[in-house]
């Protein structure tokens, strides 16, 4: 189940402080973007949680919307939980939300190791664009973008 949450609980803390050591892991600080939390609880933000049948939270992803357009954030899936179809329940989910509200452009930054991401986002339709309003170029990162009627 996927559902419009809160992201200032524990168990979802958690899930952010994990995506973020990921990417630390894997890129310097000047190449990641993640939203700050209480970024994440502004007007604006759809952040949603995904919950598996016990009710962990297994996953998250945001829109940020800005205008006729949003930018797709925090796409994170539990380790023990890839694999199972999370993130593309999660992206069905945010397009879904941004569709609802008009909204037809999606754009997105990830990181050039993240190839689980990039070829999830490249089989819903997402093509490589030039850094979009926010971001400077930056050789670590691979922007975004699927347009659609709505």
């Amino acid at each position: 189940m996927i559902a419009i949450e809160d992201p200032a609980q524990p168990e979802i803390i958690a899930m952010l402080e994990e995506g973020e050591a990921h990417s630390a892991s894997l890129y310097p600080a000047e190449s990641n973007h993640h939203l700050p939390l209480d970024a994440l609880r502004a007007p604006g933000v759809l952040f949603h949680v995904a919950r598996d049948a016990a009710g962990r939270a297994i996953g998250t992803g945001a829109i940020v919307v800005k205008g006729d357009w949003a930018e797709v954030k925090r796409m994170w899936t539990a380790p023990a939980s890839r694999g199972q179809g999370v993130a593309a329940a999660m992206l069905a989910a945010l397009l879904d939300a941004a569709r609802s509200r008009g909204i037809g452009l999606l754009r997105l930054e990830t990181g050039i190791h993240s190839h689980a991401a990039i070829a999830l986002y490249r089989r819903h339709g997402f093509v490589e664009i030039p850094a979009f309003e926010g971001y400077a170029p930056d050789p670590l990162s691979v922007f975004m973008e699927r347009r659609e009627p709505v």
